[in-house]
């Protein structure tokens, strides 16, 4: 049984996709099933380290969205034909996916952001590709969706059927993301940066309107003014949509020598990022799991919510909640999680019981076991 792996739209790894795949390939033994990867010619040798004995077969040399579109539409049904593909599995099927395949396919849907808010506000996918891929959702054999949530929304923006989705949660990694011991030192060097405690922390792409960065820079102001705490607000995370925009708000503010963006920060020192941090805020309109909520409480994090899309369902009583539109109300939860001492320690417990009902070694092991059954294989 040969499985076809597509890595289009993983970001070599360093995308919350990126990272689903790689704990995917991190567990895929040699004798389960001949798979082999296939994507942008510039990724041959990305995941050589996670999966040394999986074949990676370049396509499309041309880099780009609509280059990722037009290879899907046109050229995958001859490439999966003569690779004789058994079934084949989509990590990103919310952003590129064929209209026909010569073989079973299984797909799965991190989030439906590309249809969120207002025409306006529409960045993701584009306008095209927002017509053409829910009927490329509906003609998948299989569908895995990462929350209740977004089960919901492919019934109702996508018209599939309920019985065609199952609900696979993504993981944590306990091996690294677990709560450090706290130290007074009043300077965290984590390379290549240094960071001045205390730091109120946000790990996000820098994407504008949907991830709310400038309503958290407009409460990260009101919650200095009355507290006048000496805290930061690290933002953490590369530019996207509109960063600018973002950039631009934090430059007008009162507060923004307080105001760090690191760009992409590095994944292997994210833990000891989230652990130096007196807590973490999650301000976004929408997310389709909320890995962020899930990694600072592992790490033993309070965690700070947005009432919004799947984040209550992740984070459940594990989080303090706010209006994403009231950056007033943003601000007093900062305020309560500051000064309330028995609360904060309820939230960092609260979280850490939370964290444990996520596991990677739980994700993959169902995910492999749906692309076996579409493949026509009960169990290997």
């Amino acid at each position: 049984m040969k499985i076809g792996l597509d890595t289009f739209a993983c970001n070599g790894g360093k995308s919350g996709v990126g990272m689903y795949l790689t704990h995917l390939l991190k567990r895929i033994t040699p004798s389960q099933a001949q798979f082999e990867l296939f994507g942008w010619e510039y990724e041959k040798y990305t995941y050589n380290d996670v999966a040394p004995n999986i074949e990676f077969i370049p396509q499309c040399s041309f880099h780009g969205r609509t280059s990722n579109a037009i290879w899907h539409l046109y050229k995958y049904p001859k490439f999966a034909s003569l690779r004789k593909f058994d079934a084949c599995f989509f990590p990103a099927a919310h952003k590129h996916l064929p209209h026909k395949s010569p073989c079973p396919t299984i797909g799965v849907v991190h989030d439906m952001a590309a249809y969120w808010g207002t025409r306006k506000t529409r960045v993701h996918l584009g306008a095209l590709l927002r017509m053409i891929l829910p009927d490329s959702l509906r003609r998948l054999d299989r569908i895995i969706a990462v929350s209740e949530w977004v089960k919901r929304e492919l019934t109702e923006k996508a018209h599939i059927k309920e019985n065609r989705i199952e609900v696979v949660p993504n993981g944590i990694d306990h091996t690294s993301f677990y709560p450090r011991q706290r130290n007074e030192e009043s300077v965290l060097l984590i390379q290549p940066f240094s960071f001045r405690r205390p730091y109120v922390l946000c790990v996000s792409r820098i994407d504008y309107p949907i991830k709310n960065h400038i309503r958290l820079i407009e409460a990260f102001g009101i919650f200095k003014e009355k507290t006048k705490y000496p805290h930061r607000l690290v933002l953490a995370g590369g530019d996207s949509n509109n960063a600018e925009l973002v950039k631009e708000a934090a430059a007008a503010s009162v507060w923004r020598n307080d105001i760090f963006f690191t760009g992409h920060f590095p994944l292997k020192s994210l833990p000891e990022l989230y652990a130096g941090a007196d807590f973490t805020v999650i301000p976004s309109m929408y997310e389709g799991f909320g890995m962020g909520a899930l990694e600072a409480m592992a790490c033993g994090v309070p965690v700070l919510c947005a009432r919004a899309a799947s984040l209550p369902e992740t984070a459940e009583h594990a989080a303090l909640y706010f209006d994403p539109y009231n950056a007033e109300d943003m601000a007093d939860r900062m305020i309560t999680i500051s000064t309330n001492h028995e609360i904060y320690n309820e939230s960092r417990q609260f979280g850490l019981e939370r964290a444990k009902s996520f596991s990677w070694d739980r994700c993959v092991e169902r995910t492999l076991q749906i692309i076996y059954e579409t493949a026509g294989v009960e169990s290997l």
